[in-house]
């Protein structure tokens, strides 16, 4: 059985976001990087729905955990 493997451009789709690379780029630069103690789940910049599917997704270890983690970490990152 294959599993779905969900990328960070698939991710943004997923929350109504721009999706090309360039966006996804454009995105992160806008709003990283956030400070230590806010995590991905509860940035101030999510719509309320948008900060609970990343939320539960963690939670769960859903098969988008793996996108979201990787957005965590881009979006800590120091410019």
């Amino acid at each position: 059985m294959d599993l779905p493997n969900h990328n960070l451009a698939a991710l943004f789709d997923q929350l109504g976001l721009d999706s090309d690379p360039d966006s996804i780029d454009a995105f992160i630069a806008e709003h990283a990087p956030l400070p230590d103690e806010v995590k991905v789940t509860e940035a101030p910049f999510w719509s309320s729905a948008q900060g609970t599917f990343l939320k539960e997704q963690m939670m769960k270890d859903a098969d988008w955990a793996p996108a979201v983690d990787e957005l965590n970490v881009r979006l800590h990152e120091t410019k």
